[in-house]
């Protein structure tokens, strides 16, 4: 098998042997639960339920009109006890449902799951209605909803499953290929069959080699079920941000998505393998994305784990229930999401959203502060950047608040990796910069669509 890959990249410290042998476990009991309402990328939506009602897991509280949008689920069974204001892992205070657990009475049941729908044989229709329907989002970060991904207005030949997980430390993604491969390989031909693509690629890093044998078994089983659906495994190099939508279809296809393109253009859809299994569980057992998988590691975490826990689990309370534990005198930083593009908070008594791939318990060592010192020219960033951008370039812009040159450079091209602030000498917060650049310049674009009506 040759190994691809794209131009460009870094290769920051791995940092995986904590938790890339843990298995996964499941948190069964939560104290309460602090579900965000809005957790997907796309319109705003709002809660159905009000504060004392009794919910089942599975059932739908918050939900609006609008393609792009998403509804959101109990993730267990119990009484709605506030519905109000809570910080979030993007740093923002945003609405959010707190549930307290309950049994239901003798005889009721705790769940509210859709019947079970065949994808094979359902219409497209159905499959995109029953995607939406179970508030799937893209759960590699994006948070992009799903129906509307796998409703593209072009023709798709292939469909890349993303096992590449090129951020350090996070392993739920390794593990989900160790332990469900089965689940990856049918959410991937799901997907083939709902998008109509002739052909489906399962995207692994060679430093996840471990994990080949287990989905080439998986393959081989699948193959026997359902012969004819071709789905193929694709090593790649070991390269951050090897797991990005773009940088994968260039590695694996060959093709490039243009400026302000998007991946059905080439005629690629790409799915995280924790979207996929989602996906498999909304037809075979009818159930809404409710629980996800993440990682939570770093030098301050004393217990390094992969866990899977529903969706408004307080991280704090899985300290509190001895799930687990942390050195407090050596955490220095909490990180939502990987060390390169993940969002640092204030502490760690904010919920697991649909998105939570990681949470990074960090030591002082690892948390290091560096002073920002002036740009040097010396290129490295250029020569990183997997979009093929100009950071430097781009920062001088943004810094004297020239957004249109920006946009001209490539401002909202900018995936936002990191790759150029790790490259940076100079310690430069590039990525910061081009964030705080792309909010304004879009601001200042919907202000310019108004003026014009």
């Amino acid at each position: 098998m040759s190994i691809k890959t794209f131009k460009g990249g870094a290769h920051p410290p791995e940092r995986k042997e904590r938790s890339e042998e843990k298995s996964i476990e499941r948190v069964t009991s939560v104290s309460q639960v602090v579900i965000p309402v809005n957790q997907h990328f796309g319109a705003p939506i709002q809660p159905l339920v009000k504060v004392g009602e009794y919910v089942k897991a599975g059932q739908k509280i918050a939900d609006a009109e609008g393609r792009m949008t998403v509804p959101v689920h109990a993730s267990v069974a119990g009484i709605v006890k506030k519905i109000e204001p809570r910080l979030q892992s993007n740093n923002t205070e945003g609405l959010c449902i707190i549930i307290e657990p309950k049994e239901p009475e003798e005889g009721e049941s705790s769940t509210d799951f859709m019947p079970p729908l065949d994808p094979f044989t359902c219409s497209k229709e159905e499959a995109l209605a029953r995607i939406r329907a179970a508030g799937i989002v893209g759960m590699g970060g994006a948070g992009f909803p799903a129906h509307v991904k796998l409703a593209p207005s072009k023709p798709i030949s292939v469909v890349i499953a993303n096992a590449a997980e090129c951020e350090p430390y996070l392993t739920i993604d390794a593990r989900t290929l160790v332990e469900m491969p089965e689940k990856v390989v049918e959410g991937v031909a799901m997907v083939m069959k709902i998008v109509n693509a002739p052909e489906g690629v399962i995207a692994i890093e060679e430093n996840k080699k471990f994990a080949i044998p287990h989905v080439e078994k998986a393959l081989e089983a699948f193959s026997k079920a359902r012969p004819g659906i071709n789905i193929r495994i694709q090593e790649l190099k070991t390269k951050y941000p090897q797991g990005g939508e773009k940088m994968l279809i260039t590695a694996i296809t060959g093709r490039e998505v243009p400026s302000g393109g998007l991946p059905m253009d080439v005629g690629c859809v790409v799915q995280n393998v924790g979207t996929l299994c989602a996906i498999v569980d909304a037809f075979k057992e009818g159930k809404p994305l409710i629980e996800r998988g993440f990682t939570v590691t770093g030098a301050a975490c004393k217990t390094p784990k992969n866990l899977v826990a529903p969706i408004g689990t307080l991280v704090s309370d899985l300290v509190k229930a001895g799930i687990l534990e942390i050195d407090e005198e050596n955490l220095a930083r909490v990180v939502f999401g990987g060390p390169m593009m993940g969002v640092a908070v204030p502490g760690y008594e904010i919920p697991v959203q649909k998105n939570t791939s990681g949470v990074l318990l960090m030591s002082r060592d690892e948390a290091q502060y560096y002073t920002e010192e002036t740009c040097i020219r010396c290129g490295r960033c250029m020569r990183a950047c997997a979009c093929r951008l100009s950071p430097a370039l781009l920062a001088v812009a943004v810094e004297a608040g020239d957004y249109r040159e920006a946009e001209k450079i490539g401002l909202l091209d900018c995936i936002e990796c990191g790759t150029c602030s790790f490259v940076c000498p100079a310690h430069r917060q590039l990525v910061q910069k081009f964030r705080v650049g792309k909010q304004i310049l879009r601001a200042l674009k919907q202000k310019e669509s108004q003026n014009a009506r």
